[in-house]
């Protein structure tokens, strides 16, 4: 794989893309960005009171507008939010920006990773388990059609699978 100067983490929510992303800028001396967390940066509101306020249609708008900001910068690690990829202009981004990594990982575990997490909008509901396969169906393909690489989840810890990504993409 080419040299790139960018890496964009995607993939479900409880997939480790913050704490890998943050292993991997620290490994690269580059900056970590989370998209999520920007949003909640520049607005001072939660991602749970802006779906609250503005629906997930306001939310996606300005996720929209965050992915075309950070994409934009050199030498970062971006995590994305798990919805991302829904809009094409953000997988355009990605895609021809840096180099995208695909962090797969099962529903179980995202359940197991999220379970106490109230910072997660989507799965305030009955079924947690169910509205993560859910979204893993629709979103899945999605992933593997903007991700250069893509690297399961499922086996070592987040410092051992940011090497891992670091050594598949050829750095030093």
């Amino acid at each position: 794989m080419t040299a790139c100067t960018n890496i964009f983490l995607v993939g479900p929510m409880g997939a480790g893309k913050t704490t890998i992303g943050r292993y991997l800028a620290e490994m690269l001396s580059w900056h970590f960005l989370d998209s999520d967390h920007e949003i909640e940066k520049r607005t001072g509101a939660t991602i749970p009171w802006i779906f609250d306020v503005e629906g997930e249609a306001g939310f996606r708008r300005r996720e929209e507008a965050m992915i075309a900001e950070l994409t934009a910068l050199k030498y970062v690690v971006l995590a994305t939010g798990g919805g991302a990829v829904l809009r094409e202009v953000n997988r355009l981004h990605l895609r021809q920006r840096g180099t995208v990594v695909y962090l797969e990982t099962p529903v179980t575990m995202q359940l197991e990773r999220t379970a106490h997490d109230k910072n997660r909008p989507l799965l305030q509901t009955q079924n947690p388990q169910q509205k993560l396969s859910e979204l893993l169906e629709i979103r899945d393909p999605l992933y593997r059609e903007v991700a250069h690489l893509i690297v399961p989840t499922t086996s070592g810890c987040a410092r051992e699978l940011a090497q891992s990504i670091i050594q598949s993409l050829n750095f030093s």
